[in-house]
């Protein structure tokens, strides 16, 4: 086996060639913002890599049928409460991270970007704003479904315009 040729510059003699050889090497990269690394992660949080999100600990991203059935439940509510109360219900959720039929099934809104439940207003925005534009046009419900069924944090149109995910919260951790 030979021997590398030296190839240092201005005064480095071939006596340091082997020198690189010995250097202690830097410890493998386990966190940061690269391929397959986590972000760090809050006390009383964990970071769930299927879907990319931190959560707090006892909290899990609402199934699609959970999802689907607060859909279903709230035409039925605001059936019940003659729409006025159902409004009145949903003012009053919003101030908590939920609405009507997300409180009921123990589901809440979640800000990844924030850590923390949505806030009155992100729920007004998220409502308000991102139901209007989820069902603007009949196509936009539609889509709104397909996007909703296809990401992996099941987002739909509301949900990308408040910045927000749907957990389910069965121990009431948030609050």
């Amino acid at each position: 086996m030979s021997q590398p040729t030296y190839q240092g510059g201005p005064g480095q003699g071939p006596q340091d060639a082997g020198a690189y050889q010995g250097m202690p090497v830097a410890p493998p990269v386990t966190a940061g913002y690269g391929y397959g690394a986590q972000p760090p992660v809050p006390q009383g949080m964990y970071y769930d890599v299927a879907i990319e999100l931190t959560l707090p600990v006892g909290v899990g991203l609402a199934s699609v049928g959970r999802r689907i059935g607060a859909y279903f439940l709230s035409i039925v509510l605001a059936i019940v409460t003659l729409g006025i109360g159902y409004i009145i219900w949903g003012i009053i959720a919003w101030g908590k991270g939920t609405s009507p039929a997300l409180q009921v099934l123990g589901m809440r809104a979640w800000r990844p970007a924030e850590n923390r439940p949505a806030t009155w207003g992100t729920m007004a925005l998220r409502n308000i704003i991102g139901g209007i534009a989820g069902n603007l046009f009949g196509i936009m419900a539609v889509i709104s479904f397909v996007l909703f069924l296809t990401n992996k944090q099941h987002k739909s149109i509301p949900d990308m315009v408040g910045g927000t995910v749907i957990v389910h919260d069965p121990n009431k951790v948030l609050g």
